[in-house]
């Protein structure tokens, strides 16, 4: 073959616009205080508001889910949501988010974004996170709601396909109670769960699991068991199986309890790292991890 031949490749272009690498942001809620909440109210709990705080003043309503799961609408009363719990993502949840928020603070009274705009390059919109547009060191007041009669302004009737789309949204709620920042109850048919998003570095908080584990801390009681876990945007989200027949309010002091026993072997890992059988123990705890994207 000649040397002309062997000469194969993209041709020099001054006027080529250069690719745009798209990097997957694994711990999209980073930064904000309420990160755990942010993380359970799009993967875990079904319906739930909390007022967001803006850096500019002002704040507008966060949802689990919208009417026909739409990104952002105003109802005709002129109250502001932003919905969490979107069909449509880009690799950043929170750019995603960012945007959506910046839409609705200019929309007008039954404006709806059906979808976030996950097209628009990083780059061309850079100061557009959640982390951007927050006060960070906020914490997420939450209302847990029965059903979804918050899409409407009181008196309203549903009407269309809002109408389908809240009946839908009704008959698919599971019975959910907060027992605490990021730990959630819910009844899911016949079994029931503890849901516990935490905050701390997952290499950090398994070792404590397992520290747990290894002296029998692990559980909340007679009748439960640690069932493992999920990781969930950055953060680690450990599961127990509960009772079902046992009210949620029955869990909040197990739950106390728990918590204090973590902190405390959180706090002697400084000092104490783990022998055999705890590391055997986290060993196994990793074993029983599932991630969630």
């Amino acid at each position: 073959m000649g040397k002309g031949g062997r000469k194969k490749g993209p041709k020099k272009d001054a006027n080529r616009t250069p690719k745009v690498r798209d990097v997957f942001v694994g711990q999209p809620f980073e930064g904000l205080t309420a990160e755990p909440e942010l993380i359970a109210l799009r993967e875990f709990v079904p319906s739930a508001t909390a007022k967001l705080s803006l850096k500019d003043g002002g704040d507008v309503t966060l949802g689990t889910v919208l009417p026909m799961a739409a990104a952002a609408f105003v109802r005709s009363d002129g109250e502001r949501y932003l919905g969490l719990q979107v069909q449509t993502r880009s690799s950043d949840i929170s750019r995603d988010l960012g945007r959506s928020l910046r839409w609705l603070l200019e929309a007008k009274p039954g404006d709806v974004l059906a979808v976030p705009d996950t097209t628009m390059p990083p780059q061309a919109d850079e100061h557009a996170r959640l982390q951007d547009l927050l006060v960070a060191d906020a914490e997420l007041d939450v209302t847990l709601h029965t059903d979804f009669a918050w899409w409407l302004p009181e008196d309203a009737d549903a009407t269309g396909d809002v109408a389908v789309s809240l009946e839908r949204a009704n008959a698919a709620i599971m019975p959910t109670e907060r027992l605490g920042a990021g730990a959630y109850w819910v009844l899911a048919g016949e079994k029931a769960h503890l849901r516990w998003i935490r905050p701390e570095q997952e290499n950090l908080l398994l070792q404590a699991l397992a520290r747990l584990s290894a002296a029998g801390e692990l559980g909340l009681g007679e009748g439960t068991r640690y069932a493992g876990s999920f990781r969930a945007h950055g953060l680690l989200v450990p599961v127990w199986d509960l009772d079902p027949e046992a009210h949620a309010r029955e869990w909040a002091e197990a739950k106390d309890q728990l918590g204090t026993r973590l902190e405390a072997a959180l706090k002697s890992l400084d000092s104490e790292p783990l022998n055999a059988a705890e590391r055997r123990a986290r060993d196994g705890l990793i074993g029983r991890q599932l991630t969630l994207r």
